[in-house]
């Protein structure tokens, strides 16, 4: 197991090559003949063959001999840590974890603490793993309509890629066609955004972008324009793609709300073809179901519009931590102690081994800053860390000087709960988490529940323990890209037991289904709570064959669908 701290954050500079191989696009499987060739002239010739990003470093290719090409080779070594390169190009994931086929244990790995390596690729077969042959680079609604139609013809299964981020293995399948998003990167500002079909009387200000579009552009573009938009902590994450439509937490969440609250409009195709706009006024249901439901389930978003806030004077507090092991209980109790204080006055933050340790806060001033952080600066200080608290004039400062968690080409896996306030509100509860901390050095802290954003109930779909919640505790651990079935196995059994150790101290909460466990028990509840019954009906309403199915989403048709052979058989 590896720690991931050293390798979480990308490079943020790459020149992006694209590499096909002749020998290996020669060699791709003719699913359906005629349909594929009839479906390729419907998209505009936008249906691509899709091979491995380290490809042109092996000479084994799916067990056929092919001939390596060394200067692709460095170039993929160059950039294989370089999310640029590799949300520029669909063959890959950005985690590397699904670039893998764990059941029948292929894949197509570099050594992602050298690239460099020869091991890695000298002798080794390249397979396919979890990336399916071939996708439409979509560019409009007519493309997504054509692969639905395609999917109804032929009973070939879809996937839905966007940058990548994805650790379930939603967003590739063996044997897939897939939809790649990634270039649906418009972006438009309006400073009286009035929803399609609604009163003119009440507007917004709102950015409005494509689905594929990376954080960092719309971080950029709100900055020029003297705004403030809510989004992940990660450059690469796409801003209205799964990020918001699982729910989409941020470090201005506790005051600003999470993605969903935040959505005004989507534009979607849903899976009978038809291209739909969901709001407030007009197709609210679908609406209501984006706003949490999870992506690759009700259609496939093309544009959607959010909210913005005028540009915002942050203070950003930014420590490490020098404590000893013995010292440790005595530093979760001083976050845990502190929670609700913190929850109360708009702290988001992010500590741990994974995620840094960071705090934000929108509302106070720095001397106000200074007195509410003072026993935990006063401890880190006193046990050899170091820690700093500034005023930052825009979230755009401070996202320069920390650009965000992109775990890039590493192979991982996540798991989450969301801790409720209860548990901070009794000594029990307190002393349970604290000590849990102390011996689970996996585990992460994310300082972004909706605490104080006031939320109308039930208005948007994401489980509603996120409103009675203080944090969303996160383990995050990885493999060695030569890591045996049996050992990624027994990384996701430790995960889940994990997860499930994080549900014994708050049972009645749930996980976030962007970031939860991939063998979640009971994942209904635990991703959704009570909207689940009327998320399902709104999936059989907007698609009644199944075309959209992914793992543990709403309405997975589960694990014995071909589509999920490449999962593992973890006991639970």
């Amino acid at each position: 197991m590896r720690n991931l701290a050293n390798f979480a954050v990308a490079k943020l500079a790459a020149i992006f090559v694209s590499s096909l191989l002749t020998v290996a696009t020669a060699r791709k499987r003719d699913w359906q003949g005629a349909a594929f060739s009839t479906l390729n002239a419907t998209v505009g010739g936008r249906l691509q063959s899709a091979t491995p990003l380290a490809l042109p470093c092996f000479s084994n290719y799916d067990g056929q001999p092919v001939t390596p090409d060394p200067q692709a080779c460095s170039i993929a070594q160059e950039n294989y840590d370089v999310w640029t390169y590799r949300s520029q190009r669909y063959g890959n994931t950005m985690a590397s974890t699904w670039e893998a086929c764990f059941a029948s244990d292929e894949s197509c790995l570099l050594d992602y603490t050298d690239p460099s390596n020869p091991e890695a690729y000298n002798g080794t077969v390249c397979s396919q793993g979890s990336i399916s042959d071939y996708y439409i680079e979509v560019q409009e609604a007519s493309d997504v309509t054509a692969a639905f139609n395609f999917s109804k013809a032929t009973g070939i299964p879809l996937s839905i890629k966007n940058s990548g981020h994805d650790f379930f293995g939603r967003s590739t399948a063996k044997g897939s066609l897939a939809l790649w998003m990634r270039n649906l990167s418009s972006i438009s500002y309006n400073e009286a955004f009035v929803p399609c079909g609604c009163s003119e009387d009440t507007s917004y200000q709102a950015i409005t972008t494509g689905t594929g579009i990376p954080a960092l552009d719309v971080y950029q573009f709100a900055d020029q324009h003297n705004l403030t938009v809510v989004g992940g902590f990660g450059s690469s994450v796409a801003w209205h793609g799964g990020w918001v439509l699982g729910g989409g937490h941020s470090l201005l969440t506790p005051v600003y709300g999470m993605g969903v609250d935040r959505v005004l409009e989507f534009k979607v195709v849903t899976p009978d073809g038809e291209l739909r706009v969901a709001n407030q006024c007009q197709n609210t249901d679908l609406f209501w179901a984006l706003r949490g439901g999870g992506g690759g389930t009700f259609g496939v978003v093309l544009e959607a519009t959010s909210r913005v806030e005028k540009q915002l004077t942050l203070q950003f507090a930014n420590f490490t931590i020098g404590y000893t092991n013995e010292a440790a209980l005595e530093f979760f109790e001083v976050l845990v102690n502190n929670t609700m204080k913190w929850s109360s006055e708009g702290w988001g933050g992010l500590i741990g081994p994974s995620v840094g340790h960071y705090m934000l806060n929108p509302l106070l001033t720095l001397s106000e800053a200074e007195d509410s952080l003072k026993e935990l600066s006063e401890f880190v200080l006193a046990n050899g860390g170091n820690f700093t608290l500034q005023t930052v004039p825009s979230w755009m400062s401070f996202f320069s000087a920390h650009p965000g968690l992109d775990i890039t080409g590493v192979p991982s896996a996540v798991g989450s709960r969301l801790i409720s306030n209860e548990v901070f509100e009794c000594e029990t509860g307190r002393s349970e988490l604290a000590n849990l901390m102390a011996t689970s050095p996996s585990l992460n802290i994310l300082f972004e529940t909706p605490s104080l954003f006031n939320a109308s109930a039930n208005d948007t779909s994401i489980n509603p323990a996120w409103r009675r919640s203080a944090w969303h505790l996160a383990s995050l651990v990885g493999w060695d890209y030569n890591a045996t079935t049996t050992e990624i196995q027994q990384t996701f059994e430790m995960l889940h037991n994990i997860t499930e150790a994080m549900t014994v101290i708050s049972p009645d909460t749930g996980a976030y289904f962007n970031e939860g466990d991939v063998y979640q028990t009971n994942y209904q509840e635990s991703f959704w709570g009570q909207n689940y019954p009327a998320l399902l009906k709104i999936k059989q309403k907007y698609d009644p064959c199944g075309l959209l199915d992914c793992w543990r989403c709403v309405g997975w048709k589960g694990p014995s669908e071909p589509k999920y052979d490449c999962y593992l058989d973890v006991p639970m």
